[in-house]
Protein backbone atom coordinates (compact mmCIF):
# COMPACT_ATOMS: atom_id res chain seq x y z
CA UNK A 1 0.00 0.00 0.00
CA UNK A 2 3.30 2.51 1.52
CA UNK A 3 4.35 1.88 -2.57
CA UNK A 4 1.05 2.71 -4.10
CA UNK A 5 1.13 5.54 -1.92
CA UNK A 6 4.63 6.41 -3.09
CA UNK A 7 3.86 5.80 -6.86
CA UNK A 8 0.84 8.22 -6.47
CA UNK A 9 2.56 10.72 -4.46
CA UNK A 10 5.80 11.12 -6.79
CA UNK A 11 3.58 11.23 -9.93
CA UNK A 12 3.67 14.11 -12.68
CA UNK A 13 1.31 16.93 -11.83
CA UNK A 14 -1.29 18.02 -13.98
CA UNK A 15 -1.13 21.74 -14.11
CA UNK A 16 -4.12 23.55 -12.25
CA UNK A 17 -5.80 19.94 -10.87
CA UNK A 18 -4.68 17.68 -8.21
CA UNK A 19 -4.51 15.26 -10.53
CA UNK A 20 -1.11 13.42 -11.17
CA UNK A 21 0.45 10.90 -14.20
CA UNK A 22 1.70 7.78 -13.05
CA UNK A 23 2.98 4.70 -14.70
CA UNK A 24 0.39 2.46 -15.70
CA UNK A 25 1.75 -0.89 -15.45
CA UNK A 26 3.42 -0.06 -11.58
CA UNK A 27 0.65 1.19 -10.03
CA UNK A 28 -1.23 -2.55 -11.71
CA UNK A 29 1.06 -4.58 -10.26
CA UNK A 30 0.93 -2.94 -6.57
CA UNK A 31 -2.87 -3.43 -6.72
CA UNK A 32 -2.57 -7.53 -7.63
CA UNK A 33 0.32 -7.35 -4.38
CA UNK A 34 -2.86 -5.79 -2.35
CA UNK A 35 -5.28 -8.41 -4.33
CA UNK A 36 -3.30 -11.32 -3.03
CA UNK A 37 -2.69 -9.32 0.56
CA UNK A 38 -6.03 -9.11 1.77
CA UNK A 39 -6.49 -13.12 1.61
CA UNK A 40 -3.66 -13.79 3.94
CA UNK A 41 -4.78 -10.97 6.80
CA UNK A 42 -8.19 -13.15 6.63
CA UNK A 43 -6.26 -16.41 7.11
CA UNK A 44 -4.39 -14.68 10.14
CA UNK A 45 -7.58 -13.28 11.67
CA UNK A 46 -9.29 -16.97 11.59
CA UNK A 47 -6.38 -17.85 13.03
CA UNK A 48 -6.05 -15.54 15.72
CA UNK A 49 -9.62 -16.44 16.31
CA UNK A 50 -9.38 -20.55 16.75
CA UNK A 51 -6.45 -19.96 18.91
CA UNK A 52 -8.43 -17.27 21.12
CA UNK A 53 -10.87 -20.13 21.69
CA UNK A 54 -8.93 -22.82 21.97
CA UNK A 55 -7.33 -21.26 24.55
CA UNK A 56 -10.29 -19.96 26.30
CA UNK A 57 -11.85 -24.04 26.21
CA UNK A 58 -8.40 -24.98 27.65
CA UNK A 59 -8.61 -22.47 30.48
CA UNK A 60 -11.96 -24.03 31.39
CA UNK A 61 -11.45 -27.82 31.00
CA UNK A 62 -8.26 -26.87 33.43
CA UNK A 63 -10.89 -25.08 35.78
CA UNK A 64 -13.01 -28.08 35.41
CA UNK A 65 -10.55 -30.38 36.47
CA UNK A 66 -9.45 -28.63 39.41
CA UNK A 67 -13.06 -28.46 40.71
CA UNK A 68 -13.33 -32.07 40.42
CA UNK A 69 -10.28 -32.73 42.31
CA UNK A 70 -11.31 -30.45 44.85
CA UNK A 71 -14.49 -32.13 45.30
CA UNK A 72 -13.10 -35.65 45.34
CA UNK A 73 -10.53 -34.45 48.08
CA UNK A 74 -13.49 -33.24 49.72
CA UNK A 75 -15.71 -36.55 49.84
CA UNK A 76 -12.64 -38.29 50.25
CA UNK A 77 -11.83 -36.38 53.92
CA UNK A 78 -15.55 -36.89 54.76
CA UNK A 79 -15.38 -40.56 54.46
CA UNK A 80 -12.00 -41.17 55.72
CA UNK A 81 -11.80 -38.92 58.91
CA UNK A 82 -15.55 -39.10 60.03
CA UNK A 83 -15.82 -35.29 60.94
CA UNK A 84 -18.56 -34.83 59.15
CA UNK A 85 -18.17 -30.61 60.41
CA UNK A 86 -14.44 -29.81 59.41
CA UNK A 87 -14.76 -32.14 56.78
CA UNK A 88 -17.28 -30.02 55.11
CA UNK A 89 -16.19 -26.91 55.90
CA UNK A 90 -12.43 -27.52 54.02
CA UNK A 91 -14.31 -28.78 51.25
CA UNK A 92 -16.19 -25.52 50.83
CA UNK A 93 -12.99 -23.82 51.48
CA UNK A 94 -11.02 -26.19 48.37
CA UNK A 95 -14.11 -25.78 46.32
CA UNK A 96 -14.08 -22.22 46.85
CA UNK A 97 -10.95 -21.95 46.30
CA UNK A 98 -10.98 -23.67 43.31
CA UNK A 99 -13.77 -21.99 41.89
CA UNK A 100 -11.74 -18.52 42.26
CA UNK A 101 -8.96 -20.26 40.30
CA UNK A 102 -11.23 -21.21 37.66
CA UNK A 103 -12.60 -17.73 37.67
CA UNK A 104 -8.80 -16.47 37.36
CA UNK A 105 -8.11 -18.62 34.50
CA UNK A 106 -10.91 -17.78 32.64
CA UNK A 107 -10.64 -14.21 32.89
CA UNK A 108 -7.11 -14.31 31.86
CA UNK A 109 -8.33 -16.51 29.21
CA UNK A 110 -11.11 -14.06 27.98
CA UNK A 111 -8.68 -10.85 28.19
CA UNK A 112 -5.99 -12.55 26.00
CA UNK A 113 -8.78 -13.17 23.53
CA UNK A 114 -10.44 -9.41 23.77
CA UNK A 115 -6.56 -8.51 23.46
CA UNK A 116 -5.78 -10.70 20.19
CA UNK A 117 -9.28 -9.82 18.93
CA UNK A 118 -8.77 -5.96 19.74
CA UNK A 119 -5.33 -6.25 17.51
CA UNK A 120 -7.19 -7.94 14.90
CA UNK A 121 -10.05 -5.54 14.46
CA UNK A 122 -7.13 -2.46 14.34
CA UNK A 123 -5.80 -4.50 11.75
CA UNK A 124 -8.52 -4.85 9.76
CA UNK A 125 -9.82 -1.41 10.02
CA UNK A 126 -6.11 -0.16 8.26
CA UNK A 127 -6.71 -3.04 6.03
CA UNK A 128 -10.18 -1.61 5.15
CA UNK A 129 -8.57 2.36 5.06
CA UNK A 130 -6.34 0.99 2.67
CA UNK A 131 -8.46 -0.21 0.19
CA UNK A 132 -10.60 2.61 0.14
CA UNK A 133 -7.65 4.66 0.03
CA UNK A 134 -6.65 2.81 -2.97
CA UNK A 135 -9.98 2.82 -4.98
CA UNK A 136 -9.99 6.71 -4.45
CA UNK A 137 -6.97 6.86 -6.34
CA UNK A 138 -7.96 4.30 -9.53
CA UNK A 139 -11.31 6.67 -8.88
CA UNK A 140 -9.36 10.03 -9.33
CA UNK A 141 -6.83 8.05 -11.70
CA UNK A 142 -10.47 6.95 -13.86
CA UNK A 143 -11.55 11.33 -13.82
CA UNK A 144 -8.17 12.26 -15.04
CA UNK A 145 -7.81 9.76 -17.49
CA UNK A 146 -11.37 10.43 -18.91
CA UNK A 147 -10.17 14.09 -18.94
CA UNK A 148 -7.71 13.83 -21.14
CA UNK A 149 -8.88 11.46 -23.17
CA UNK A 150 -11.14 14.10 -24.45
CA UNK A 151 -8.73 16.97 -24.85
CA UNK A 152 -5.08 15.66 -26.03
CA UNK A 153 -5.44 11.43 -25.41
CA UNK A 154 -3.94 9.53 -22.70
CA UNK A 155 -0.40 8.22 -23.16
CA UNK A 156 0.01 3.96 -23.10
CA UNK A 157 2.07 4.13 -20.11
CA UNK A 158 0.71 7.31 -18.03
CA UNK A 159 -2.95 6.82 -17.47
CA UNK A 160 -5.25 3.46 -16.92
CA UNK A 161 -6.43 1.84 -20.17
CA UNK A 162 -10.30 1.60 -19.35
CA UNK A 163 -10.05 -1.64 -21.71
CA UNK A 164 -7.81 -3.24 -19.71
CA UNK A 165 -8.73 -2.51 -16.20
CA UNK A 166 -12.07 -4.25 -17.49
CA UNK A 167 -10.72 -7.16 -19.09
CA UNK A 168 -8.80 -7.67 -15.82
CA UNK A 169 -9.84 -10.65 -13.73
CA UNK A 170 -11.85 -9.17 -10.77
CA UNK A 171 -11.89 -5.48 -12.00
CA UNK A 172 -14.50 -3.19 -11.16
CA UNK A 173 -16.48 -1.68 -13.65
CA UNK A 174 -16.78 2.48 -13.71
Amino acid sequence: MGRLEELVGTGRRLPTTNMVIIDRELALGFIDELRAAIPEEVSAAKRISAEGARIVEKAREEADRTVGRAQEQAAFLIEERGLTQAAERQSQEIIAAARAEAAEIRRGADEYAAAVLIGLEGDMIRTLQSIKKGIATLDERRLAASALGSSDGPGDDDLLDEDAAQDAPGAARW
